[in-house]
C-alpha cells in the first residue's frame, strides 16, 4: 500500500520471547474505530492526545526493563554455577609434582 512502511526491530539478545517493529504511515487514512486507541486518542480533526496518566504508563515500561535486569541476573547465576562446576573435575595443566595426573583448573597456581 502506497504510504504504508513497515519493519521488524530484530531480535532481542536473550529476550527472543517479544517481538519488536514498527509501522510509519505517511498520508494514510484509517478509520478511528480500527485504531489502536487504549492509551491514546485522536479525535476527529487529527489532534492526538494521551490518555490516562503518563506516569503509570512510564511505570510499566520500567516494570518491564526491572523484569529483564532480574531474568539477566538468575541466567548468569545459572551460567557461572555451570562454569565453576566445569572448573572443579576439568583437568589441564602439567603437574609440576611429577605425577601424570594433569591439575584441575581450581587448583592451579601460578
Amino acid at each position: 500500500m502506497p504510504g504504508l512502511k513497515l519493519g521488524d526491530m530484530g531480535p532481542k539478545l536473550g529476550y527472543t520471547s517479544k517481538s519488536n517493529g514498527y509501522a510509519s504511515f505517511d498520508n494514510v487514512r484509517i478509520p478511528r474505530n480500527q485504531m489502536l486507541m487504549r492509551f491514546v486518542s485522536v479525535d476527529e480533526e487529527g489532534t492526538f492526545s494521551i490518555e490516562g496518566d503518563t506516569r503509570i504508563l512510564y511505570a510499566v515500561m520500567m516494570n518491564i526493563r526491572m523484569q529483564l535486569i532480574d531474568h539477566s541476573g538468575i541466567v548468569l547465576a545459572k551460567a557461572l554455577t555451570i562454569a565453576i562446576r566445569y572448573s572443579a573435575v576439568r583437568r589441564q595443566f602439567k603437574n609440576t609434582t611429577g605425577s601424570k595426573q594433569e591439575t584441575k583448573l581450581l587448583d592451579y597456581q601460578t
